[in-house]
């Protein structure tokens, strides 16, 4: 079988226009402006032929800010989270060299305070002494009224607080988590947006969806003039007040009151105000579930995302499997059960996917894409499915293995 090696070459415009190769010749994906032909802009390979099998690199762009997923500097400025940790922290976070990897800082009542850092997997304290009550009490007061969903954040940022409180209902520990506006992530995926299908991304917490999601906002709204409406449950996407972040664009937000009523507020979005492409972070009840099966089905374009580490999460997960299709157990005759070579009983999808695509996010520069349909029927059939792999290399150009094996 012949191979085709897929080239991303750069053009002197700096809008981002995916164009058809011609058939038989070496699979080339350019870039391009707005004022190229019309006819061109909205041809996509199909990624997912058997047929195609291949290994190729998108090069680097260094002429606009996609290649290097580097955080916006408006984003990147911790200091309006740092204004609610006691002074002592505050200075010493200030003097730390490692500042813009900053993830979260952790203060429990009692336990020393610790701060997180991007790509660090131990724990630096921050000082020798314990959080106290009083401190924790000024820090609450500094971040003001904190949701029903023990989440709150700092207006005009994407900075977000997380309450642990004690049985009584008094706050005994925070997390504060750093927000940023990433760009450059989206040019892991950049070209699936072209086709128009829904995707949900999964991952494990802090792996960083949220981020993705509102990069993914931004590119929608402004570079391709979609009509996106995000449906921001505790303001995690276009952050703290009520004017959206800049990082999610010319999309709309729409704020969700507590977090039982995400699901109607996608319904609402869908009925009042017209939406191309819904935007929703963390799927998780059957309510966001058949919201989602629902906007589907009325042709609206879906990103979203929901945690667990591999698709096989998301099949074996009673809930959030009817995103995959759905999960039924077939009993089969004699004849067809020895034609398979399969047990009598075995297990298929229900129906069609509700996101075509699903992207496992192992991590923030390795990924993993699957055409859903292929690869829950594989699954099921205890097969490894067939995965384009997606990652950045030490010159963090993404890399695309197409076709592989998922391990």
């Amino acid at each position: 079988m012949e191979k085709w090696p897929v080239i991303l070459t750069l053009s002197s415009c700096s809008e981002l226009r995916p164009v058809l190769p011609a058939p038989h010749a070496a699979t080339t994906t350019s870039l391009c402006c707005s004022s190229c032909p019309s006819s061109y802009k909205h041809h996509i390979p199909n990624y997912f032929k058997p047929n195609s099998i291949s290994i190729r690199t998108i090069k680097s762009i260094t002429r606009t800010g996609f290649a290097k997923c580097t955080p916006s500097d408006d984003s990147n400025n911790i200091h309006e989270l740092l204004k609610i940790l006691p002074h002592d922290l505050r200075d010493n976070l200030m003097m730390e060299s490692k500042r813009d990897q900053l993830l979260e800082v952790i203060l429990d009542l009692g336990r020393l305070p610790e701060a997180r850092y991007l790509g660090d997997s131990g724990r630096r304290y921050l000082r020798d002494t314990e959080v106290s009550m009083e401190e924790l009490e000024y820090a609450e007061n500094a971040i003001g009224e904190i949701g029903g969903d023990n989440r709150a954040g700092i207006t005009g940022t994407l900075h977000r607080i997380s309450a642990v409180r004690n049985r009584k209902g008094v706050v005994v520990g925070l997390t504060c988590r750093v927000g940023r506006a990433i760009k450059g992530h989206i040019d892991m995926v950049r070209d699936l947006l072209q086709f128009g299908e829904s995707i949900l991304f999964i991952g494990r917490p802090g792996v960083g969806k949220t981020t993705v999601m509102r990069e993914i906002s931004r590119v929608l709204s402004d570079d391709l003039q979609k009509r996106v409406v995000v449906v921001d449950t505790s303001n995690e996407i276009g952050g703290g007040g009520d004017i959206p972040h800049p990082a999610i664009g010319s999309a709309r937000r729409m704020q969700v009151s507590k977090p039982f009523m995400q699901h109607k507020v996608m319904i609402e979005a869908v009925e009042n105000h017209m939406p191309e492409v819904i935007i929703i972070d963390e799927i998780s009840t059957r309510d966001e579930v058949n919201a989602c099966k629902s906007i589907a089905e009325r042709g609206v374009m879906l990103i979203g995302s929901a945690h667990g580490d591999r698709l096989e999460n998301i099949i074996k997960n009673p809930v959030l499997s009817q995103l995959a299709g759905g999960v039924e157990t077939v009993t089969l005759g004699d004849q067809e059960a020895r034609k398979r070579n399969s047990r009598k009983s075995i297990s298929q999808r229900s129906g069609p996917p509700t996101f075509p695509f699903m992207i496992e996010m192992r991590d923030r520069h390795y990924w993993v894409v699957h055409k859903s349909e292929r690869s829950v029927d594989a699954l099921l059939r205890e097969e490894k499915p067939r995965v384009e792999v997606r990652k950045r290399d030490e010159q963090m150009k993404v890399i695309i293995e197409k076709w592989k094996v998922a391990d």
